[in-house]
C-alpha cells in the first residue's frame, strides 16, 4: 500500500468532503482505500484532517469518487492557490506530464515547470495556450485577484474618504465598495468609471498593475465580446487619457442620451422604412 508521496498538493484537502463523498457513494473506508491504493489507517487520518495527502493520492481519491480534484480541496484554501499550482492541478487531472503539456503549448518543459513553481510569470498569450490545452479558460487558472480592491482602498484612504462617502460620490452602495476592496466582486466598466471619477483618477490607474488577461477573463461574456470590437478599444484608449472632469461629462452625456433615446421607436421607424422598400 502507498501511504505517502514526496509531491505535496497546493493548499489543504478537506477530509470532511472526502468522507461525505465516500458515504454518499456507499463506500467503506476499506473499499475506498483499496480503490485509491492507500492504507485504511492513512485514509482515516486524511478524513480526520490529521494527514495532508500528496497530489497523486488526491488524484486517485478523486478518480475513485468520480470527482474533480478541485472538489476535494477546502474552498477557503482554494482562493490562495497560485496560478502555477492551478496549472499543476489541472495538468494532473488531465493525466499529462510536464513534457506532454509543454509540447502542446509550444514551450519548454523546464519553462512550464518554472511556471508551476511560481518562479516566472508567463505572457498572457502563453497562459491562454496553457488554458486551452487544459480545456479551461484563463480565469480558472488565475483565480480571484485582489489588486483592484487594494488600489481602490489605497486611493480612497489617501483622500480621506470612508466607504460610505466614496459610495455616495460614485452612486453605488457602501456594501459594493467593501466587496470590491475585499476582492469578492468585479465591478462593471460603468462602475469602474464612476469610482475613478469620484477618486479623481483614470480608470486605467485602478487596473494598470493587474494582469490584463486576468481582468479580461473575469469580465461578463457580453462585455468581453464588446471589447473585441475595434471601436470599443478605440473608446477605451481615449478614456484612459481623459481627466476626471471629462469622464464625468461623458458619463452624464451617456445617461442623458439613454434617458431620451427610445430603441422601440427607432425599431418601428426601421420597420416602416423596410415596408416602404418592399
Amino acid at each position: 500500500m502507498i501511504t505517502s508521496k514526496t509531491t505535496s498538493p497546493p493548499g489543504a484537502v478537506c477530509g470532511l468532503k472526502i468522507r461525505r463523498a465516500r458515504e454518499e457513494r456507499g463506500l467503506s473506508l476499506t473499499r475506498l482505500a483499496e480503490m485509491a491504493n492507500i492504507s485504511v489507517s492513512y485514509l482515516s487520518e486524511v478524513e480526520n484532517g490529521r494527514k495532508s495527502p500528496s497530489l497523486q493520492v488526491v488524484q486517485r481519491l478523486a478518480e475513485a469518487l468520480n470527482l474533480e480534484m478541485a472538489a476535494l480541496f477546502d474552498s477557503s484554501i482554494q482562493e490562495r492557490i497560485t496560478p502555477g499550482e492551478r496549472v499543476r492541478i489541472l495538468r494532473a487531472e488531465k493525466g499529462l506530464t510536464l513534457a506532454q503539456l509543454a509540447k502542446t503549448v509550444g514551450i519548454g518543459a523546464s519553462y512550464l515547470s518554472e511556471i508551476e513553481r511560481g518562479r516566472v510569470n508567463p505572457a498572457p498569450a502563453t497562459l491562454g495556450r496553457i488554458a486551452e490545452a487544459l480545456g479551461t479558460n484563463i480565469g480558472a487558472i488565475l483565480g480571484p485577484l485582489a489588486g483592484l480592491g487594494s488600489r481602490l482602498r489605497q486611493a480612497r484612504e489617501e483622500l480621506g474618504y470612508s466607504q460610505a462617502e466614496l459610495a455616495e460620490r460614485a452612486a453605488v452602495s457602501p456594501g459594493l465598495i467593501g466587496q470590491i476592496e475585499r476582492g469578492e466582486v468585479q465591478p462593471s466598466l460603468l462602475t469602474l468609471d464612476n469610482l475613478a471619477a469620484a477618486l479623481g483618477v483614470s480608470p486605467c490607474y485602478l487596473i494598470q498593475e493587474e494582469d490584463p488577461a486576468a481582468f479580461y477573463a473575469r469580465l461578463n461574456p457580453a462585455v468581453r465580446k464588446w471589447l473585441e470590437k475595434p471601436q470599443a478599444q478605440a473608446v477605451l484608449e481615449r478614456i484612459c487619457s481623459c481627466s476626471p472632469k471629462e469622464i464625468r461629462f461623458l458619463l452624464e452625456f451617456i445617461n442623458l442620451y439613454k434617458q431620451h433615446h427610445c430603441p422601440q421607436e427607432e425599431e418601428i421607424s426601421y420597420r416602416a422604412g423596410d415596408n416602404k422598400d418592399e
